[in-house]
């Protein structure tokens, strides 16, 4: 039985790849660097910002890196006023409630963002615990924020579904022993399936997602609606 689920934010509530992308490239341009979808996904999408800064940017002090990102991110926070949840997220979370589970949001978006975003779409109160990648030892794809956000609710990983739209997301869930499934908003279902997810899908109206969450809801808990 499934008592929880693990939402990542970035490209698995909203899809903010879009914008994540443009404000990248903006700033990249200014250190003449002209980037691509592939060149997005491969080495910036799904990572923290002082690893990204460090590959791309190598020649930037700490500081001078740290304070790089805060002005992406700002530029972010810019373009990014109108963002709305992916189809189907509603939907979702008013199933877990009315099945009672417990919800929590791991991302490694920095703190400003995941606030940010949270306010825009409305949903800072739709989850029972908030972990940030800032918050642990490790960012995704490290399994730490996924092992956090497991004793923050007091459950074991059999016990929960994670949702992650990027590589580096789902190997950390799974390296967390969580069974994983992809939201394919920013990558290929094929990909994120060779990464560990036992099941892609483009939003939550899938038809495959419904089946499943409700084969993992005991019998006695389902109530007719």
């Amino acid at each position: 039985m499934v008592t929880a689920i693990l939402f990542d934010l970035d490209g698995t509530i909203v899809n903010t790849d879009p914008i994540h992308y443009q404000a990248w490239q903006q700033m990249l341009w200014k250190y003449n660097i002209e980037i691509d979808e592939k060149f997005y996904k491969s080495r910036i999408s799904g990572r923290l910002n002082p690893e990204i800064v460090k590959d791309i940017l190598p020649e930037l002090s700490s500081a001078a890196g740290r304070e790089f990102a805060d002005e992406k991110e700002a530029l972010f926070r810019q373009l990014a006023s109108h963002l709305q949840p992916l189809n189907g997220f509603a939907e979702l979370i008013a199933w877990t409630e009315l099945h009672q589970l417990k919800r929590a949001l791991v991302t490694n978006a920095p703190r400003l963002n995941a606030e940010f975003m949270l306010e825009v779409l409305g949903i800072t109160e739709s989850f029972h615990q908030i972990v940030l990648a800032d918050d642990c030892v490790a960012g995704k794809p490290d399994p730490a924020p996924y092992q956090v956000a497991l004793g923050k609710l007091g459950i074991s990983a059999e016990k929960a579904i994670a949702l992650e739209d990027s590589p580096s997301g789902i190997r950390a869930a799974v390296g967390a022993g969580i069974r994983t499934i992809g939201i394919a908003s920013t990558h290929d279902p094929d990909v994120l399936q060779e990464v560990g997810s036992f099941m892609a899908i483009h939003d939550f109206t899938d038809l495959h997602l419904w089946t499943l969450l409700n084969s993992l809801i005991e019998p006695d808990l389902i109530r007719s609606t």
